[in-house]
């Protein structure tokens, strides 16, 4: 029997499971996670709720929570992301109730959360969140609050997210348990500074085709996916400057040798701009107004609001689509801005996400947390940090799955490491 679901064309699943196959390729790690699900049945009797981007790696994702016995319903976290092909697949393969089409508008949006919750809600049992940028968990705490006693716990996946659950948590509203997976330290290097990194690059160019070496790159954010962005930029010729508002971050860039300036000041240089900060109106009136004609501009974070777009809109004279995900705004001065995936995620938007191989990990360690979460006791609401025993396994998995070796601590230096005593 055919679960619920709306997506874009049924038709569509023959290529997305080939999607979806040959992203599993590059998913070693997850695979070997898959395996155990399969064998233990660690979420027989609960329902997932998850409202993730839409791709063919977080598909892998979801069919091993169903190997271990979920019942799983799936929202798209970015409407931009999503692959048609893939939301199908789900549906006709892998019994996955996906609400999801790409370039649905902010109303049919929040129609899918509200189908997604159904979904997972309707038959017995507890169930886990999993969200990326906390919307879901926003719905049921502000629509649907009687929900709540059903949520046995949960996971945000960004660190968007994290920021708006630690904010709901310091202001009393948080009434579930929260694991931030986004803060783990192998997540926070592999995902976040490779994959970020990486992907944003591909985005950028894909879109404009762009020589991104003997450019003047500006990178706003200087946190694990900032770090990432500028060290590929770099990495391929460009001249990179970074602003910063925390004075931690500006001194690692400077210590890395980059150019730490004010938007202020980078705004009349730059070529590409590129936003990796989880705030907002980090590119603003003021800067539109001195920036060269042809400078492109590019959000990394999870949120569409990194870039003022109503003040880019009210200094438009004209505006026209001149590349599939590019938007030609002319300015006073005879000039034009680019902007690339009407402001939103661009490495999602605009290409297809991180690599299969940096997903590998990000979906083994939302797996296993899952796991983790269904064999003990629920922790009591608020944000919580990943078992560190889980992020250790993880690159443990990974490093094994690249045909890594690493020495083993004899007795004597486990017990010198353990040990007070011990002097010069």
């Amino acid at each position: 029997m055919r679960v619920g679901h709306d997506v874009a064309d049924l038709g569509l699943a023959g290529a997305g499971a080939d999607r979806i196959e040959w992203a599993g390729r590059g998913m070693p790690v997850l695979a070997e996670v898959g395996e155990r699900f399969a064998a233990r049945r660690p979420l027989a009797g609960f329902a997932v709720a998850a409202c993730l981007h839409v791709t063919a790696e977080t598909a892998n994702l979801l069919r091993v929570l169903r190997a271990g016995g979920a019942r799983v319903a799936l929202a798209a976290s970015n409407p931009l992301s999503t692959q048609d092909d893939t939301a199908a697949a789900l549906v006709e393969h892998e019994q996955v109730a996906v609400f999801a089409r790409r370039g649905v508008d902010r109303s049919g949006y929040y129609k899918h959360l509200g189908a997604v919750l159904d979904a997972a809600l309707a038959g017995p049992g507890e169930c886990f969140v999993l969200d990326d940028g906390c919307d879901l968990v926003t719905t049921l705490h502000t629509e649907r609050p009687a929900d709540l006693t059903r949520i046995r716990a949960g996971i945000e996946d960004t660190t968007t997210g994290v920021l708006r659950l630690r904010e709901m948590s310091r202001a009393g509203w948080l009434r579930v348990p929260m694991v931030a997976v986004n803060d783990t330290g192998a997540r926070r290097m592999f995902d976040n500074r490779y994959g970020t990194g990486q992907s944003c690059l591909d985005a950028i160019v894909r879109a404009t085709g762009v020589l991104v070496a003997g450019s003047t790159f500006v990178v706003a954010g200087f946190g694990p996916c900032g770090h990432g962005i500028a060290d590929r930029a770099r990495g391929l010729g460009a001249r990179v400057l970074v602003t910063e508002v925390d004075p931690a971050r500006a001194l690692e860039a400077v210590m890395e040798g980059f150019a730490v300036v004010p938007m202020s000041v980078a705004a009349a240089v730059g070529d590409v701009f590129v936003t990796a900060t989880g705030s907002r109106d980090v590119l603003r009136a003021e800067h539109y107004a001195v920036m060269r004609d042809g400078a492109v501009l590019a959000n990394a974070g999870h949120f569409d609001v990194e870039l003022d777009l109503a003040g880019l809109s009210a200094a438009a004279l004209t505006r026209r689509q001149v590349r599939g995900q590019v938007e030609e705004l002319r300015l006073a001065g005879d000039r034009c801005v680019l902007l690339l995936a009407q402001g939103r995620v661009v490495n999602l938007a605009a290409a297809e996400g991180h690599p299969a191989a940096v997903m590998d990990m990000t979906c083994a360690g939302t797996a296993l947390t899952l796991a983790w979460l269904a064999a003990n006791p629920a922790p009591p609401p608020g944000v919580h940090e990943v078992p560190p025993e889980i992020d250790t396994e993880l690159a443990a998995l990974k490093l094994a799955a690249l045909g890594v070796d690493l020495d083993v601590a004899s007795p004597a230096q486990v017990a010198y490491r353990n040990s007070w005593a011990h002097g010069s």
